[in-house]
């Protein structure tokens, strides 16, 4: 029998399309993968009659080396994780943490606390896993409220989530402010930082992960290929934490998920690496045209490759306005907008549409 619980269970939506039109739906990137990634891709998909190495040793040592410079942990390939995406791998990490109450014992189910509005997936990953969400509503500036993520720690929490910047807010919380919540988190309840928009930061005060995981054993980092290195058709995600986390997401990971060809771009996408800091300030210097056009009460923080509009219930309103001038945007009703910012002639087409639909307007 399928488990009752799954009949409430939302689908992920993934970004609509407009093959006519601008897709802003989906935080991907206009630019290919970075210089030499194809040429590798393409070496290994000769190979696919093979299997892939399931450990995914070569990217994961890859991946140790590349960040141990930046840590504040000594990294190797046992404190790496790698999986289909860093969604894939926040999901194994509810797995892993959380015992669901559909047990024999008839135990209550463990608890997994993120903040709401963030990622669409948490939720649903909480679900799977039979564990208790536990929605934490952002700060009145749609930032992370630590104090009140922290306030809500039982004791059948087990895992937090903290997205950084927050999807689809694009806002981040400051290293201070992370420190200070960390502090307060018992050992035994792991810290997920979800850092999928990380290469697009440019706030000095908001913190790098990796840099804090020495100070607190419970804090693992989440980043991924999917987005700065345009690998989203691929899906390579990464988790940086200790090796008994790492563990215990390798015990959950479906067998051989991480595919040949995925290992291969992700390593030479580490070694061009240098290529990529010139496409996010082009993408930072786009976010700043947008936010300068936007009027003054739609206008907010914005760290991420993709802005917001907290439109409430106009979102839908604009969202359609959008469509019809054929470009696609993410509508959470009721909520707000999210547009995806990518190159310098997307960016002048939305602009324009922003002109056409009367943004200013949307903002009264």
């Amino acid at each position: 029998m399928i488990r009752p619980a799954l009949s409430a269970l939302p689908s992920y939506a993934q970004g609509s399309d407009d093959p006519q039109g601008l897709k802003l739906s989906s935080n991907e990137i206009t630019q290919g993968p970075l210089p030499g990634v194809v040429e590798a891709a393409a070496h290994a998909l000769a190979k696919a009659n093979r299997y892939p190495d399931m450990a995914v040793t070569g990217l994961r040592t890859a991946i140790a080396q590349w960040h141990g410079i930046d840590s504040s942990l000594p990294i190797t390939a046992e404190n790496v994780a790698v999986g289909a995406g860093s969604s894939a791998l926040i999901q194994q990490a509810v797995l892993a943490c959380c015992r669901g109450g559909d047990g024999i014992d008839g135990s209550a189910p463990d608890e997994v606390i993120y903040p709401w509005r963030s990622f669409e997936a948490y939720p649903i990953f909480a679900q799977v896993a039979g564990a208790t969400a536990v929605e934490v509503p952002l700060t009145p500036e749609l930032r992370n409220d630590l104090p009140a993520i922290a306030a809500a720690i039982t004791e059948r929490t087990r895992l937090i989530i903290v997205c950084n910047p927050n999807n689809p807010t694009a806002t981040t919380v400051t290293r201070n402010e992370l420190e200070d919540f960390l502090d307060k988190v018992p050992q035994d309840v792991q810290v997920l930082l979800d850092e999928a928009y990380f290469e697009y930061v440019r706030n000095e005060k908001s913190p790098d992960g990796l840099s804090l995981l020495a100070a607190y054993p419970n804090l693992a980092v989440a980043r991924t290929f999917s987005k700065a290195y345009g690998l989203a058709g691929l899906r390579v995600g990464y988790v940086i934490g200790r090796p008994e986390l790492i563990d215990a997401l390798n015990k959950v990971c479906i067998p051989f998920s991480n595919n040949a060809v995925a290992q291969a771009a992700a390593i030479a996408s580490i070694d061009a690496r240098r290529e990529l800091l010139a496409r996010t300030d082009e993408t930072v210097v786009q976010r700043g045209r947008v936010l300068d056009r936007l009027p003054e009460s739609l206008q907010g923080q914005a760290e991420a490759n993709f802005v917001w509009l907290p439109l409430g219930d106009r979102a839908r309103e604009f969202a359609d306005a959008m469509a019809e001038r054929h470009i696609v945007v993410r509508c959470f009703d009721g909520d707000g907008v999210r547009i995806t910012i990518t190159d310098e002639a997307e960016t002048d087409s939305l602009l324009t549409a922003l002109d056409v639909v009367g943004i200013d307007d949307f903002a009264q």
